[in-house]
């Protein structure tokens, strides 16, 4: 407060206003280091780790040297006896000895038993007849069948009718033959025949005649068949052939036998 004049004047100070801050200046070096503390108080005694994991195996060690053999010990008592193994092995035959001596001749044995009667193969036959003619060259021409009713049995087969070959030049050859459920007889050979001639000898046609057992035939039906081809062994051509002729006859005649004799 001033007085003036006899006036008095009261002067009221403001409250200072805050300016803008100036920039940051640059941070100052660091200080040298301070010295060591001294050591503190020993702390009391921890509480006892976990243990640790497994470590890895060292290696083997070198083996040390043998060491002396022991005293010899004395013999145990016998143990129980063991049980009965199994048999071995049959052995290799031995060599053939030498052939002995004839014995003496011995005592005429008494007659035998009277055999069972056997049983007889009655008469069983059948014939298969045609009249047409057939110009085939191969393959089958007419068949018969039969009711076979023994096993051991053999049949006996005959074919008769009229064949004939032809050939303008040079030769030619054709073969008729018999089947038994399509095979030719293997017991004991195939019954067949043959037509050979020359082309000068004109078209002869000639009634001929083929027969034959044939025997290892099943029991029950057969079918017998006449075949026509070619002559293999003389020529791998085919031949006009012909079967028949006109309305003649031909025919297929089988007759169920006995077993021929064994040998």
């Amino acid at each position: 407060m001033h007085k003036s004049m006899g006036c008095s004047i009261v002067l009221q100070q403001s409250s200072p206003v805050a300016g803008v801050p100036g920039v940051p200046g640059s941070p100052g070096r660091n200080g040298a280091a301070g010295r060591d503390g001294r050591d503190g108080v020993k702390g009391e005694k921890g509480e006892r780790g976990l243990p640790g994991g497994r470590g890895v195996s060292g290696t083997q060690g070198i083996s040390g040297d043998k060491g002396a053999s022991g005293e010899k010990g004395e013999r145990g008592a016998a143990g129980p006896v063991g049980i009965k193994g199994n048999s071995g092995k049959v052995g290799p035959r031995g060599p053939a000895g030498s052939k002995g001596e004839d014995g003496g001749k011995g005592q005429k044995g008494g007659n035998g038993s009277k055999g069972s009667k056997g049983e007889a193969i009655q008469l069983n036959w059948k014939q298969c007849i045609w009249t047409n003619n057939d110009g085939g060259n191969t393959g089958k021409i007419q068949e018969c069948q039969f009711k076979k009713t023994h096993s051991t049995s053999a049949l006996h087969v005959v074919y008769s009718g009229v064949t004939r070959v032809y050939c303008s030049s040079g030769s030619c050859c054709s073969r008729w033959y018999l089947t038994f459920n399509g095979s030719e007889c293997s017991g004991p050979a195939p019954i067949d025949l043959i037509v050979y001639k020359s082309a000068s000898n004109g078209n002869p046609h000639r009634t001929r005649q083929m027969e034959g057992y044939c025997e290892n035939i099943p029991s029950g039906n057969v079918v017998v068949a006449l075949h026509v081809g070619k002559c293999a062994r003389w020529s791998s051509t085919v031949y006009d052939a012909h079967t028949g002729w006109h309305d003649y006859t031909s025919r297929i005649l089988i007759t169920e036998v006995p077993p021929s004799q064994q040998q």
